[in-house]
C-alpha cells in the first residue's frame, strides 16, 4: 500500500474503472463527481466522497482528473471551490484529452499556486480502463514521471513523451485521429462488401487476416456493429472534439490533414443525425443508411 494519498475527479466510463483499480491496489482514495450515483459506487468500494474538487485536494497529495474537455478541466481547477485552491495537493495528473493549448493553460493555473501539472492522456477505452491495459501518455518533469510510474502502472503502460505540458496531448490526438479514421473507412468498406452480397462476418475475418486490419475491424465492428449494439462507450461528440483539436494542432504546425478533415465531417454528420449522446461507432449506422444495407452478423 502506498503512503501517498490519492484523489480522483471524474468517475465516468474511464475514470470510474481507473479509480476502482487504485482502490483494489490498497490505496486510500478521495473522489468527487457531478453524478452522485457514480460516487456512491466508489464509496461502496472504499472511497471517501467529497462535494468539491477543493475538498478532494484538501485531503489528497496527488489528484487524478478524468474529464470530458478543456473547459471542464479549467472549471474544476480554477472555479469556485476549485482544485487550485486546495491546501494539500501538490500534483495534479490530468488523464483527460483536452489538447495542447488547454494543457498549457492548466499548467499555468496550477503553477501559480505551486501545484505541479502532469499531462497524461490515456487510450484503450473502458475495457482497457477496467483491465488496466491502457496506454498512458505522460509529459512532465522526468523526476515526477519516475515518482508516478508505479501508480500509473495500475492503469496500464506509461510512455514518457517529454517535459512540456501538451506534448502528451499531441500524441493522444494523433492516436485518436487514427482510431476515428479506422471506424469511418471500415464503415465504408464493409457497406460496400455487404451491398455486393458478401457476408460481413467473413469480411471481418478476411480483413483481420490480411493487410487491412485495424482497431475497428479487430474490436469495434465485431463488438458493436455486427451485433447492432453500436456501443463501445465513446461518444461521437468526444471523437469529434478530439479530431477537431488534432486538426487545429496540425494547422498550427503547417501539416496538411486532407483525410483527417473528411473524418471530421463524417463525425459532424453523425452527431447531427444520431444526436449528441450517440456512440462513435454510429458512424457505421450513418453509412449503412446511405448505402441501404445492414452490416450484421448472420444468425
Amino acid at each position: 500500500m502506498s503512503e501517498t494519498i490519492y484523489g480522483f475527479i471524474g468517475l465516468g466510463n474511464m475514470g470510474g474503472p481507473m479509480a476502482k483499480r487504485l482502490l483494489d491496489a490498497g490505496n486510500v482514495l478521495h473522489v468527487t463527481d457531478s453524478d452522485p450515483a457514480v460516487m456512491r459506487r466508489l464509496v461502496e468500494h472504499g472511497a471517501v466522497a467529497h462535494d468539491s474538487a477543493q475538498g478532494v485536494g484538501n485531503a489528497a497529495d496527488v489528484v487524478f482528473l478524468s474529464l470530458p474537455d478543456g473547459k471542464v478541466v479549467e472549471r474544476v481547477l480554477s472555479g469556485e471551490q476549485g482544485l487550485a485552491w486546495a491546501n494539500r495537493a501538490k500534483c495534479v495528473v490530468d488523464l483527460s484529452t483536452i489538447g495542447p493549448a488547454a494543457a498549457q493553460r492548466a499548467f499555468d493555473i496550477l503553477a501559480e499556486q505551486g501545484i505541479e501539472y502532469v499531462d497524461a492522456p490515456i487510450s484503450g477505452g473502458p475495457t482497457g480502463a477496467e483491465r488496466g491495459t491502457l496506454a498512458v501518455m505522460v509529459a512532465c518533469a522526468p523526476a515526477r514521471y519516475e515518482a508516478l510510474r508505479q501508480v500509473l502502472g495500475h492503469f496500464g503502460k506509461p510512455f514518457y513523451l517529454g517535459s512540456e505540458a501538451g506534448q502528451a496531448q499531441v500524441m493522444k490526438l494523433a492516436n485518436n485521429l487514427l482510431s476515428a479514421t479506422a471506424v469511418a473507412i471500415t464503415s465504408e468498406a464493409m457497406a460496400l462488401g455487404v451491398k455486393a452480397g458478401l457476408d460481413p462476418s467473413v469480411m471481418i475475418d478476411v480483413i483481420n487476416a490480411g493487410s487491412g486490419r485495424n482497431s475497428a475491424t479487430m474490436e469495434k465492428f465485431p463488438k458493436a456493429v455486427l451485433t447492432g449494439t453500436f456501443n463501445v462507450g465513446f461518444a461521437v461528440r468526444l471523437a469529434h472534439k478530439d479530431v477537431r483539436l488534432c486538426l487545429e494542432e496540425a494547422e498550427r504546425h503547417g501539416v496538411p490533414m486532407v483525410v483527417g478533415s473528411s473524418v471530421r465531417e463524417m463525425l459532424v454528420m453523425t452527431t447531427a443525425i444520431c444526436g449528441q449522446d450517440a456512440d462513435y461507432t454510429d458512424v457505421a449506422r450513418v453509412v449503412e443508411d446511405w448505402a441501404g444495407v445492414k452490416v450484421r452478423a448472420k444468425s
